[in-house]
């Protein structure tokens, strides 16, 4: 983004030089007339390298970003602050190139006029569309600053969520690393060792160490590209295939499905679900909007198809729980959990207490898993391990029973 230089004076009369990063020179005065009383000339700075290429490659704005920015924007509205004076002081405060950048935009926008969740809708890379379906909810009802307060809890929600599973992930990933590094130099600089050992023996070999030593040959050699080059290209199919929508279905249903993780999936999804939208409609947004905006949030096909039939039902004067029924993919309790939502006519709180509900079953089958998966790794490395070294010293009893 462009800096412009401009002269400004501040409210005690002290004139000085002032830069702003601002899309055109009309944009920086009006960011700049907002912080002080009179602007001067501007122009445009000196010869400066553009690097924002980079901010598009390695900056990204996070659910923990958007967070803080909902809950500190949430308490200066509440405390009367203006709007453009709001975006003006968070995005000078802002850590984040790309959300910084945005701010400042949208700042510029509605200073000229448009609506915020206008403004907003210009970033899909910083606020999409559940932020800003909230943001224009919260301005259509008067109530932006309680919109924002549920918009940083919802936010803040999904963090905590997604980082029980990282940390659930997290141990398995490190352990299955360090077998795979312990593994390939035992195999690459330790086998050829012996089997320098044995053939200078001249002893037979069991079938076992004369398997270790072909695979030693193997990951030494350039035939250890077949089994990668096979991989990568195993993982390119899948990720092509993922981007058509029968492979989204399948490659989706058999997550909800796998073995260990497969219920922990359901269980997020289903969490997900209900959190963003009883906020939604809690903040006012249309049940069937709240529908469409769920379904391009929820991360899982299988699950999306059943919130877009059960849009459909609704359309049609049917009930969500019926729809979601016969879905077969929400479990049993959660059904009947919305169904007397839907019947009491308190269907947001409803969904806010199973998300709550389902929170806890993840939180509780992510500790389940961790118990599960720690042990079995160890017994993994340690089979593993083992079987090297089995393979090694096997041939050594050999060479015993022909020296007795």
């Amino acid at each position: 983004m462009p800096t412009f230089v401009a002269q400004v004076k501040n409210n005690t009369g002290k004139v000085f030089q002032e830069k702003v990063e601002a899309m055109t020179p009309e944009q920086a005065r009006l960011i700049l007339k907002t912080k002080y009383a009179s602007v001067g000339t501007v122009k445009k700075a000196g010869m400066e390298i553009d690097l924002s290429f980079l901010e598009r490659f390695f900056a990204n704005v996070t659910i923990k970003d958007k967070a803080v920015f909902s809950r500190q924007f949430s308490v200066m509205i509440n405390a009367g602050v203006a709007i453009v004076r709001c975006l003006g002081v968070l995005s000078e405060q802002c850590s984040n190139p790309k959300l910084k950048r945005a701010l400042t935009a949208i700042s510029a926008d509605v200073q000229q006029g448009q609506p915020l969740s206008d403004a907003m809708a210009r970033h899909p890379e910083c606020f999409d569309q559940l932020y800003v379906s909230m943001i224009e909810a919260g301005e259509t009802g008067g109530v932006l600053d309680e919109v924002l307060n549920r918009l940083a809890k919802l936010l803040e929600d999904m963090a905590r969520l997604k980082n029980q599973i990282k940390s659930a992930m997290a141990y398995p990933v490190a352990v299955g690393s360090l077998a795979v590094i312990v593994f390939f130099g035992m195999t690459v600089f330790l086998i050829p060792v012996f089997a320098k050992i044995f053939k200078d023996l001249k002893v037979p070999l069991p079938a076992l160490t004369e398997f270790m030593l072909f695979l030693s040959g193997i990951m030494r050699s350039v035939l250890i590209l077949i089994p990668i080059g096979t991989i990568i290209g195993t993982v390119f199919v899948l990720k092509n295939y993922y981007k058509t929508p029968m492979g989204r279905v399948q490659i989706d249903g058999f997550f909800l499905k796998m073995p260990l993780f497969g219920d922990l999936n359901v269980k997020t999804a289903v969490a997900r679900f209900c959190r963003v939208f009883g906020t939604l409609t809690r903040s006012g947004v249309p049940i069937l909007n709240s529908l469409e905006i769920v379904c391009n949030t929820v991360g899982n096909q299988v699950i999306a198809n059943a919130i877009e039939g059960a849009k459909t039902e609704i359309q049609q004067g049917g009930m969500m729980s019926l729809a979601l029924q016969k879905a077969n993919v929400f479990p049993p309790l959660a059904i009947q959990m919305i169904s007397i939502g839907e019947e009491t006519g308190e269907l947001d709180s409803m969904m806010m207490k199973v998300a709550d509900f389902y929170e806890d079953e993840v939180e509780q089958a992510v500790k389940a898993l961790t118990s599960v998966i720690e042990p079995l790794m160890m017994v993994g490395i340690a089979g593993m391990v083992g079987t090297i070294l089995l393979s090694m010293y096997l041939p050594m009893f050999k060479v015993f029973e022909a020296l007795g």
